[in-house]
């Protein structure tokens, strides 16, 4: 058995075993490690849940998200009722700054907009209104305020990484110009690209990341 089919097979495998997602109409192809999911799901939340079902495997190099969010017609949300929703859940999200976030929404699509200082919080916004039934997509445009000193940034992303127990640090490297960090290098397993993302975004200052590790 090939990588690849031996791969995809892990994959519907993980798919099928998640409780959280109905994987039925989902297609998973395999190429050089790329796997590509296609077909549609019941929400977006799934959507985002399949994701990380494939982020799990070993192996995968990147993934090609082409899975689509097709609701039934009688489960259908109105844009006002999922945009009330949106205020709602936010507001209660103690993570999320009170009275920054700026919710609209179109034909079941949630744009987010507005400022913070952490990109935590704006992650926070996002997960929150994901979840929300008759949501088929988010886009997020919530800018990260810089913190007030960043001279530090780059020690402290290279601190979040050697602390890491999921991730491999060794051959990653750190570059930051003002607010924007770069990441390069090699790592052996997909997933612990997103490591190296989050470990990133957890440095305060930094308002964008631009991800070039490869996977060995």
């Amino acid at each position: 058995m090939s990588s690849d089919i031996a791969i995809r097979q892990h994959i519907l495998t993980e798919l099928e075993f998640e409780p959280a997602l109905d994987a039925a109409h989902i297609g998973v192809a395999v190429e050089g490690g790329v796997v590509t999911l296609s077909g549609h799901v019941h929400s977006y939340a799934e959507r985002a849940i399949a994701e990380q079902a494939v982020a799990r495997v070993k192996g995968v190099k990147a993934l090609a998200q082409a899975l689509q969010v097709r609701f039934p017609q009688n489960r259908k949300t109105e844009d006002d009722q999922i945009a009330k929703r949106a205020l709602k859940i936010i507001a209660w999200d103690a993570t999320v700054p009170e009275g920054k976030m700026k919710i609209k929404v179109q034909n079941g699509w949630i744009t987010l907009s507005g400022e913070v200082e952490w990109n935590y919080q704006r992650a926070a916004a996002e997960d929150a209104v994901r979840k929300l039934s008759g949501v088929i997509g988010v886009t997020n445009l919530v800018t990260v305020r810089p913190h007030a000193d960043v001279r530090d940034i780059k020690h402290r992303i290279e601190e979040a990484l050697k602390r890491n127990a999921q991730l491999d640090a060794r051959e990653i490297r750190v570059t930051v110009e003002g607010g924007k960090v770069l990441l390069d290098g090699r790592v052996p397993a997909w997933h612990e690209r997103s490591v190296a993302e989050k470990a990133a975004w957890s440095a305060s200052g930094v308002l964008a990341v631009e991800d070039r590790i490869q996977v060995k």
